[in-house]
């Protein structure tokens, strides 16, 4: 029996090239050696969008898109909406008596996510609680790995400490489940930040087109200090070759770049049109696939729709073990 991940996205805008190296690829090839669940996290998502939802709701069906150009094969990895799953909500509230909101508070991602989204002393409690219901969403679904970075890793740590402590007041019922460590590369973005981000609109979407990623490339920061094409320019940390590292196959035409580049021999113009061809031929087979699923909507439903139905399967059979532990599993006659 092969073993159960859980992976996941909050749908809050469409997937870029970012997400793709950092975690999507991953996911691809997670789905041919495990029973993967890939959780839509739109109630987490509220929990920072709450004034404005409508943007949570168009993202639903854009994740799902995106999933299949990318590779994702619903017949191979199950995907899930969390507002979907009503064990989760259940199992949150559970959960909420095992941990005290000092602890949750003290998670370094949640400090972190805080300080970056500057709530200040205005904290949402649904935010505060995100590793409560992250515990909720793993454990619902029996999840053996959960693929992270090192920065989710207190994540995974606090979802260990509540299964531990409901194991320990009520039997063994729940999974303690495993961080999977993923070497994530982390993409800058195109204006050389440290990382691609929706909120610095410093992206390539998977779903732009191709006039649209060479509008983008051809505008992206390279060396700052190169004057002109014939001065010497530096490679390592340029946003334009950390892109062909990732996404040009030619590998011999990339080190070719690199050494004209270095040598003052080739122009920012010629690096960045051969990185737009290499970047739409990456894309393309994605654009196909994207294509092929918006021309039958109903093909989205009805993925959503068989994910949803095997996620309420596999979570209420965990509720009920909860509550049946918890001694709440009442039947009436």
């Amino acid at each position: 029996m092969k073993k159960r991940i859980l992976t996941g996205d909050r749908p809050s805008g469409r997937l870029h090239l970012g997400h793709f190296v950092g975690s999507l690829a991953n996911r691809v090839k997670l789905q041919e050696e495990y029973e993967q669940f890939i959780l839509i996290a739109d109630v987490q998502a509220l929990t920072d969008n709450f004034s404005n939802p409508q943007i949570v709701a168009d993202s639903v069906r854009e994740l799902v898109l995106d999933y299949v150009a990318s590779g994702i094969d619903p017949q191979k990895s199950t995907i899930v909406v969390q507002s979907k799953i009503p064990a989760i909500a259940e199992l949150t509230v559970f959960y909420m008596n095992l941990v005290s909101l000092n602890r949750v508070l003290r998670n370094p991602t949640v400090k972190t996510e805080i300080e970056q989204k500057g709530f200040g002393e205005s904290v949402p409690a649904g935010f505060a609680m995100y590793p409560v219901s992250q515990a909720a969403d793993i454990t619902a679904f029996d999840a053996d790995l959960v693929p992270v970075g090192d920065d989710q890793l207190p994540m995974i740590e606090q979802t260990r400490e509540i299964v531990r402590k409901f194991n320990s007041l009520y039997g063994t019922v729940l999974k303690e489940p495993e961080a999977l460590m993923s070497d994530f590369p982390r993409l800058v973005g195109l204006d050389g930040k440290s990382k691609m981000s929706k909120s610095l609109n410093n992206c390539i979407y998977l779903a732009d087109r191709a006039e649209e990623v060479e509008k983008k490339v051809m505008s992206m920061y390279t060396d700052p200090s190169r004057l002109k094409p014939t001065d010497a320019g530096t490679v390592e940390g340029n946003p334009v070759f950390v892109y062909h590292d990732a996404f040009n196959p030619n590998k011999e035409e990339v080190e070719d770049l690199k050494n004209r580049y270095r040598m003052g021999q080739v122009g920012d113009v010629e690096v960045k049109q051969k990185l737009v061809l290499a970047i739409n031929n990456f894309l393309e087979p994605m654009r196909i696939r994207r294509s092929e699923l918006e021309k039958n909507p109903q093909k989205i439903d009805a993925i959503l729709k068989e994910g949803v139905e095997k996620g309420n399967k596999v979570s209420e059979e965990i509720l009920s073990k909860v509550k049946t532990a918890m001694k709440i599993n009442y039947t009436f006659k």
